[in-house]
C-alpha cells in the first residue's frame, strides 16, 4: 500500500499539528492508510451515525459513538481511518485537530515525465509547471514541464471549453491521471489537476531549478580543430548554448532569423537540426519541434521592420491562439549593427528577449543595451574570417554532441562561402576531406545554397536547404545530384548576367591609386533573376581583381541603394554610412556589413550626391598592400 501522500515517501506532521489529507476524486483504498486522517464529506445520516465519502470510490460509516457533533448531508468533518475489514467496508471516528496541515493526495503512482514511456496504461502523478495551455476543440492542453522534460496533459470540460480556468502559465501544479501514447510520445489524460501554493509550490518550483540549471548546461566538447583565435568566443558560446537550452526547456519558443546566404545557411541549419533534437528528447509532444523553433531567412544585413513586424504578428497570435509564450529572437549571421535597433526597439515593448552570434562589423554601444547575449568575434579583437557558420557548427554541438561527425564538413562551407582566410581554414578543409569532401564540392555546395535561397526568397526551404547541406539528411545521392544540378545552373545564370553586364562597367582610377569601377544594375543586368545585384557586383568584382591584380573598389548600384566590395583598399563601410548620414542632407542613408562590404540605401532622388560623396572617402582610403595580394573578402552582403 503506497503512503496517503501517492508517493513512496511518507510525511510527517508538522510542529505542534497535523496532517490532514484531502483525497482527489480519482483515488481508492490503495491510497488510504489506517490511522491516518482525511477531510471527508457526509453522503448520509442514519440512526446509528453517518455515512462519509473521502472520494468517489473511498466511503465509510462513522459510528455514532465516535462522532462529537451532528451533521447533515453535505457537511464536512476531519475522520481518522479505524480499520478496514475483510469485506472492505471501513469504519472512521471523528477526530478533533485544531491545528493542521492539509495535503491533497493526488491518484496514481509519482512519475517523472521521462519515466512516462515505460508507464503507459497506468494512472501517474506528475508535479511540475505549466509553459503553455493551449484550448483545442476538445480537451484543453496544459504542457507541464518538471526535472526531467515537458508533457501535454489533456484536461476535458465541455468541447471547447477551457478546464481549469485558474491555472495559468508559469504556475506549479500537480497532475493526475492516465498515461497514454500520442503523436508518437506520451499524453496525461487528467483526472485531477491542482494549482500548488505556499510551501508546497515553493518546494517544486526549488527542484525544478535545481533540475533546470542542471540540463540546460552544454555538453562539454572539444573544439572540431584548435584555433587560438577562436578559443576567445569559446565562453560566450557556452553561455548562448545555455541561454538556448534553457529557453527551449521553461517552453518559450525561437525565431531564428538568419542572414540568407551560405554563411547563414552554415549558421542556422546545424543549429536549427541541434535544437529540433534537443527539443524531442525533452517534450513528449512529437509536434514540439514544430511549435517551438521556427527558422526564418533575412534578405537584408539587417533586422529590418518588415521582418521584426512579422516576427511580432506571428508571436502575439501563437500566444493568443496557442497559448504559448512570447518567443526569443535568435539573430544569425545578422544582427549587430546600429541598423538593427529600431528593430530591436519593436520587440523591447513586449520583453522579447534577442539573442546575436554575428560576424559582421559590430556597433556594441548600440545594440547590447538591447539585446541579451552577443557574440561576435571583432568584440575579441577578430575578425569576419571567423565566420558565424563556424561558430554556429560548434554551438550546434553543445546543444546536441551527437551532431558532430554530421557536421564535419560544414565550417568549410562557410569559410569558403564567406571567402574566409582565417588560420584555421587548412584544417577545417582537411576534417571535410575526411567525410568525402574536397574544396571543388564544398564550393559547389556553397554556390547551390545560394541558388536555392534566391529562389526560395523568404520561405526557409526545410527540407530542401538540409538536403543541400547535407544534414540530417538521409540519402548521400540525393545530396550529391542535388547540388550538382543547382551548382551548374548557378554558374550557368552567373555566366549569362556577366555576359549582359561586362560592357556596360565603368572604370576610373581614384588618387590612391585603386581602380574603381561602377554599374547601375538596375539597367544593365538582369532584373528578377540569379544573381541578384549583389551577387552580381560581387561577381564582376571577382573578375576585375583577376584582371588586373591591384587594388579595387567595385559599386553596383540601383536606384536608392548601392552594393560595394573592395580588395586592397582599406575602407570602413560602417564609419561611411555614419558620415554620410550627417553629411548629404536629405540623403536618407542608412546600411552597413563589413569593413570593406556592404550595402547602404538612400534616397532616389540623392543617389548622384550620395554615390559621389562615396567615392571621394573611397578616394582618400589608404592602400593595403598585404590585402592587394589577396581576394579573401566575405561576399555576405
Amino acid at each position: 500500500m503506497s503512503s496517503p501522500t501517492g508517493t513512496d515517501d511518507g510525511a510527517e506532521a508538522p510542529e505542534g499539528g497535523a496532517i490532514v489529507y484531502d483525497l482527489a476524486s480519482g483515488c481508492t483504498a490503495d491510497d488510504v492508510d489506517v490511522g491516518s486522517r482525511y477531510r471527508a464529506t457526509v453522503n448520509g445520516v442514519v440512526d446509528y451515525g453517518v455515512f462519509v465519502d473521502l472520494s468517489d470510490a473511498v466511503s465509510g460509516l462513522v459510528h455514532d459513538s465516535n462522532l462529537q457533533g451532528s451533521y447533515e448531508e453535505g457537511d464536512q468533518l476531519v475522520v481518522e481511518l479505524g480499520e478496514v475489514r475483510s469485506d472492505g467496508d471501513m469504519s472512521f471516528e471523528e477526530v478533533d485537530v485544531t491545528e493542521f496541515e492539509t495535503e491533497h493526495v493526488a491518484h496514481g503512482t509519482a512519475a517523472d515525465v521521462d519515466g512516462l514511456a515505460d508507464a503507459t496504461g497506468d494512472t501517474v502523478v506528475v508535479e511540475g509547471q505549466v509553459v503553455q495551455i493551449k484550448q483545442t476543440g476538445g480537451p484543453t492542453i496544459f504542457q507541464v514541464r518538471d526535472g526531467t522534460g515537458v508533457v501535454p496533459c489533456a484536461a476535458f470540460e465541455e468541447a471547447g471549453v477551457r478546464a481549469h480556468p485558474d491555472v495559468e502559465i508559469d504556475d506549479i501544479v500537480r497532475v493526475s491521471g492516465r498515461a497514454e501514447e500520442r503523436n508518437g510520445g506520451v499524453q496525461v489524460e487528467v483526472d485531477a489537476l491542482t494549482r500548488l501554493d505556499g510551501e508546497a509550490a515553493d518546494a517544486v518550483e526549488a527542484t525544478l531549478d535545481d533540475a533546470l540549471e542542471a540540463a540546460a548546461e552544454p555538453a562539454d566538447i572539444e573544439p572540431l580543430v584548435e584555433w587560438p583565435a577562436f578559443e576567445k568566443l569559446w565562453e560566450d558560446l557556452r553561455e548562448v548554448a545555455t541561454e538556448l537550452r534553457k529557453t527551449v526547456l521553461e517552453g518559450r519558443p525561437i525565431r531564428m532569423r538568419h542572414h540568407a546566404d551560405g554563411d547563414g545557411l552554415c549558421a542556422s541549419v546545424p543549429l536549427q537540426v541541434a535544437l529540433e533534437r534537443f527539443i524531442a528528447d525533452h517534450y513528449e509532444d512529437g509536434d514540439a519541434p514544430q511549435h517551438l523553433l521556427k527558422r526564418l531567412p533575412s534578405k537584408a544585413p539587417y533586422y529590418e521592420m518588415e521582418d521584426v513586424t512579422r516576427d511580432l504578428n506571428f508571436a502575439l497570435e501563437d500566444r493568443t491562439r496557442h497559448g504559448q509564450k512570447l518567443p526569443m529572437v535568435l539573430m544569425l549571421d545578422n544582427g549587430s549593427t546600429e541598423e538593427d535597433t529600431p528593430a530591436y526597439r519593436n520587440l523591447r515593448h513586449y520583453d522579447i528577449p534577442v539573442v546575436v552570434v554575428d560576424h559582421h562589423h559590430p556597433d556594441p554601444e548600440a545594440v547590447e543595451p538591447l539585446i541579451t547575449e552577443h557574440v561576435n568575434p571583432y568584440l575579441h579583437d577578430e575578425d569576419y574570417r571567423i565566420t558565424t557558420g563556424m561558430m554556429c557548427v560548434e554551438l550546434a554541438r553543445m546543444i546536441a554532441p551527437d551532431l558532430s561527425e554530421e557536421l564535419q564538413h560544414v565550417p568549410a562551407v562557410a569559410g569558403l562561402s564567406d571567402r574566409s582566410e582565417g588560420e584555421a581554414m587548412p584544417d577545417y578543409l582537411a576534417l571535410a576531406e575526411e567525410q568525402g569532401y574536397d574544396e571543388g564540392d564544398l564550393r559547389d555546395i556553397g554556390e547551390a545554397l545560394d541558388y536555392a535561397t534566391h529562389w526560395l526568397r523568404y520561405s526557409s526551404g526545410e527540407q530542401l536547404i538540409t538536403d543541400v547541406l547535407n544534414v540530417d539528411c538521409d540519402d548521400r545521392q540525393r545530396h550529391t545530384e542535388l547540388v550538382d544540378q543547382l551548382a551548374q545552373k548557378a554558374e550557368r545564370d552567373v555566366d549569362q548576367q556577366l555576359d549582359a553586364a561586362m560592357e556596360h562597367v565603368e572604370h576610373e582610377r581614384l588618387d590612391n591609386g585603386a581602380h574603381l569601377y561602377q554599374i547601375d544594375v538596375e539597367n544593365h543586368a538582369y532584373r528578377f533573376t540569379y544573381p541578384a545585384p549583389g551577387k552580381t557586383t560581387g561577381e564582376i568584382h571577382d573578375a576585375k581583381v583577376a584582371e588586373t591584380g591591384d587594388p579595387v573598389i567595385t559599386i553596383g548600384y540601383g536606384p536608392d541603394f548601392a552594393v560595394l566590395r573592395s580588395d586592397g583598399v582599406r575602407l570602413d563601410i560602417p564609419q561611411y554610412v555614419t558620415e554620410l548620414t550627417e553629411e548629404v542632407d536629405g540623403g536618407g542613408v542608412s546600411g552597413g556589413g563589413h569593413l570593406v562590404v556592404g550595402s547602404i540605401k538612400f534616397v532616389k532622388g540623392m543617389r548622384g550626391e550620395v554615390i559621389d560623396a562615396l567615392v571621394e572617402k573611397m578616394a582618400d582610403a589608404e592602400i593595403d598592400e598585404e590585402l592587394a595580394s589577396s581576394t579573401a573578402l566575405p561576399d555576405d552582403v
